[in-house]
C-alpha cells in the first residue's frame, strides 16, 4: 500500500507541474467521490448477490415493436480483485424462447473461461462430451467477459484511470435526456460523470450491432451506497441505443470477506487447451445477447462450433436448390434463369460474405436479385446487408418494411465484414400474403405469410418444381417430431393447406431437410 500512495505522489507531482488536464480532474473528482484512491485500493476481495432481469429488442414480435422480456436471474458471485479472478453462479429463469431454467457457475481469470452446468440451449460439443457438463469459454466470450467486468467493477476502473493519466483522452460530453456529463475516453471505454457528484454515471462503448449498425452501448449506474469507506452504485442498467436492455440491482455486497480461491481454479487439463481471450472485432453484441436468451453458441466462429463442425457448406438438396448447412444458423439458395433467389440471411455479415462468394462459384454470372426474409429476428436477418451486394429486392413480411427501412438507413462505419456503404435505396418489398417471383422462363419461387406463434410478418418459401417448402423456427426438419403437434407446426400445415400446395419435403432455417408427409400425419392426429 505504501507503493501505491508513493506512485500516487509522483503521478500527482508529474500532473501538478504542468498543471492537471481536464480529463484528469474529471477523473480525480470521481476516485475521491467513490471514497479515495487508498479505500478504493484496499479492496482485495468482493462477494455479491443480486437479482436483474434481461430483455432482447430484436427477437421483438413484431418487428421493431416492444423489446422480448428475456429472463429474470439470480446471481451470487465473488472476486479475487488482485488476481482478477472471478466466479459468478447463476440462476437463470427465462422467458423466451421458451420457458426453462438454467443453473450454471462462470470462472473467469485472465487467460482462460470456464463454465461449468448447462447455460444454452446451443451447447457446443466439448459441453455435450463433458460428464457433468462443462466447457472452456472461447476467446470471444473471455474477450466479452473482460471488458464487461471493468465496467462492473467502477471502482477498479476509476483506479486504473487514475495511475493511467496518458491514457486518459478528451471525449465528447456524452448528452441523456438533455442533460450534458462530461466524458474522457480510456482504452476503448468512454466514461462520463455526473457533473453535480462527480461520481461516474455511466460507461459507454461503441459497439456494432448486426441489425442497427453503429450502436452505444452503456452501463448506467444509479442507487449509491456506502459500503465500508467506498460509494458503490447499487443499480446498475445496460442501455442500447437508451433503451434498457438489463436492469440489475445488489441484494448483498460485501469487500474483504475471506473467500474459498479453490472456487476460483479452473481444471489445469482444461486451462491447457482453454482459448486465450480474442482480440481484434469481437462481435460484442452478438456474444452478450445471444446469452440473454440462453442460445448462445460458445465458439470461435459465431456461425458454427469450430470443434465440431468443418465449417458452412453449400448442399444441393433438389435440381437448383441449394441449403446454407453447417452451421447453427441456414440459408436456402434457389437457381432461377438468369438470378437467384436466397431465403434468410442469418447471424453476420461474415457469414452472408461466405453465402455470396459460394454462390457466385457455383452459379458464376447470375446476381442475388431477391433476397427473401423468413421474419426480421437478429439471428436470422443479421447478415441483410451483405446478401443485398448486386442490388436484390428486400422481401419482408407485412408489417415489416418500415422497420427495414430504418434497419438499411443505419450508419454502419463499425461494420467488421463490409465497407460503409448506403443501403437506403434498396427496394423493400412488404407481402401480405403471397408474392411469386418468377423467371423468363416460367420458373417459380413463391413467399406464403404465415399465421403463426413465433413473429408477425413471418414468411414460408415455396420452390414449386421441386414440391420443397422453406421454414425457419416454428419447425427444424431433420430431428425427430414430438410426439404431439405444437402450434408452430400445426401453423406450417395451416399455410400449406390454405395456399393448396403439395409438398414433399421441407428445408429448414435450423436443422437439414424433412419429408413433409411425416408432419402431416403428425398434425391429422
Amino acid at each position: 500500500m505504501k507503493r501505491l500512495l508513493a506512485l500516487f505522489s509522483v503521478f500527482t507531482l508529474l500532473s501538478c507541474a504542468s498543471g492537471p488536464s481536464k480529463e484528469q480532474q474529471l477523473v480525480s473528482r470521481a476516485v475521491d467521490a467513490m471514497g479515495g484512491a487508498q479505500a478504493l485500493a484496499d479492496i482485495r476481495t468482493i462477494s455479491f448477490k443480486a437479482t436483474a432481469k434481461q430483455w432482447e429488442p430484436e427477437q421483438s414480435d413484431v418487428p421493431g415493436g416492444e423489446m422480448r422480456f428475456a429472463n429474470e436471474m439470480q446471481v451470487e458471485g465473488i472476486v479475487d480483485v488482485q488476481a482478477r479472478a472471478a466466479r459468478t453462479d447463476w440462476v437463470k429463469n427465462f422467458a423466451y424462447p421458451s420457458p426453462r431454467t438454467f443453473t450454471f457457475s462462470e470462472i473467469v481469470t485472465p487467460d482462460a473461461g470456464y463454465v461449468i452446468g448447462i447455460d444454452s440451449n446451443g451447447r457446443n460439443a466439448q459441453s455435450m462430451q463433458s460428464t457433468p457438463p462443462a466447457h472452456s469459454m472461447s476467446g470471444l466470450r473471455l474477450a466479452a467477459e473482460h471488458r464487461e467486468s471493468r465496467r462492473n467493477i467502477v471502482s477498479g476502473l476509476l483506479l486504473a484511470m487514475l495511475f493511467s493519466p496518458e491514457q486518459v483522452t478528451p471525449a465528447a460530453d456524452i448528452v441523456v435526456a438533455g442533460r450534458a456529463y462530461p466524458a474522457v475516453s480510456y482504452q476503448g471505454l468512454i466514461v462520463a460523470f455526473d457533473p453535480q457528484t462527480n461520481l461516474p454515471a455511466r460507461v459507454r462503448s461503441l459497439d456494432y450491432d448486426n441489425i442497427w449498425g453503429d450502436v452505444n452501448y452503456d452501463a448506467v449506474y444509479d442507487g449509491w451506497k456506502k459500503v465500508g469507506n467506498v460509494n458503490i452504485p447499487w443499480s446498475r442498467k445496460t442501455e442500447l441505443n437508451g433503451r434498457v436492455l438489463t436492469d440489475a440491482t445488489f441484494t448483498d455486497l460485501k469487500f474483504n470477506q475471506a473467500i474459498d480461491n479453490a472456487r476460483l481454479q479452473i481444471p489445469a487439463a482444461v486451462r491447457a487447451g482453454a482459448a486465450k481471450p480474442a482480440t481484434g472485432n469481437v462481435p460484442y453484441q452478438w456474444v452478450l445477447r445471444r446469452q440473454y436468451i440462453g442460445t448462445y453458441l460458445d465458439s470461435e466462429n459465431v456461425s458454427y462450433d469450430t470443434k465440431a463442425s468443418q465449417g458452412l457448406r453449400l448442399q444441393e438438396i433438389a435440381p437448383g436448390v441449394s441449403h446454407v448447412v453447417g452451421g447453427s444458423h441456414n440459408s436456402m439458395v434457389v437457381e432461377m434463369s438468369d438470378f437467384l433467389v436466397i431465403f434468410d440471411t442469418p447471424v453476420t455479415d461474415a457469414q452472408s460474405v461466405w453465402t455470396m462468394n459460394a454462390v457466385k462459384q457455383k452459379f458464376p454470372g447470375k446476381p442475388v436479385r431477391w433476397v427473401v426474409l423468413t421474419h426480421h429476428h437478429m439471428d436470422h436477418a443479421g447478415g441483410v446487408r451483405a446478401m443485398l451486394a448486386d442490388g436484390g429486392t428486400l422481401v419482408v413480411g407485412s408489417p415489416g418494411r418500415a422497420h427495414f427501412q430504418k434497419v438499411l438507413a443505419a450508419p454502419t462505419s463499425r461494420n467488421p465484414d463490409l465497407s460503409p456503404r448506403s443501403y437506403s435505396a434498396v427496394a423493400i418489398l412488404e407481402v401480405p400474403e403471397s408474392h411469386v417471383i418468377t423467371d423468363s422462363r416460367g420458373k417459380q419461387v413463391i413467399a406464403y405469410s404465415m399465421d403463426n406463434p413465433h413473429a408477425k410478418g413471418m414468411l414460408m418459401g415455396w420452390v414449386p418444381d421441386a414440391k420443397l417448402g422453406y421454414v425457419t423456427d416454428i419447425w427444424t426438419p431433420g430431428p425427430p417430431l414430438p410426439a404431439k403437434p405444437n402450434p408452430g407446426l400445426v401453423a406450417v400445415v395451416n399455410t400449406v393447406k390454405r395456399a393448396g400446395l403439395q409438398p414433399e419435403r421441407f428445408a429448414g432455417g435450423h436443422g437439414g431437410t424433412a419429408e413433409y408427409a411425416s408432419l402431416a400425419r403428425l398434425a391429422g392426429q
